[in-house]
C-alpha cells in the first residue's frame, strides 16, 4: 500500500465511504487533462465537481470521459495567458 492509498483510506473513514468507493486513478488522469490541458488549479475544482455530480447520480465512469474530453478539446493557453495565470497565483499567495 503506497502513501495515496493510505490517505484515500483514511479519508474515506473520516468522510464515511470505503475505499472501494473511490475510482483514485480515473480522478488522477481527469485532474491531469485538465491540469495539462486547461488549467492547473482547476484541477482540483473539476475533481469536486465530479464528485458532487456522482454524488447526484451520473455514472463515474462516464462523468470522468466527459471531462477529459472537454478538457483535451479545450482550446490551447497563450503565453500571454499562461503569465497571467502566473501572476494571478503569486497574488494570491
Amino acid at each position: 500500500m503506497n502513501e495515496l492509498d493510505r490517505w484515500v483510506e483514511a479519508a474515506c473513514g473520516e468522510l464515511g465511504l470505503t475505499s472501494a468507493d473511490v475510482e483514485a486513478k480515473t480522478v488522477l488522469d481527469v485532474a491531469r487533462d485538465v491540469a495539462h490541458q486547461v488549467l492547473r488549479p482547476g484541477a482540483p475544482v473539476t475533481a469536486y465537481l465530479m464528485g458532487i455530480a456522482v454524488g447526484r447520480g451520473a455514472d463515474p465512469t462516464e462523468a470522468a470521459a466527459r471531462i477529459s474530453a472537454l478538457a483535451r478539446a479545450w482550446p490551447a493557453r497563450t503565453e500571454a495567458q499562461e503569465e497571467a495565470s502566473a501572476e494571478a497565483r503569486e497574488g494570491a499567495s
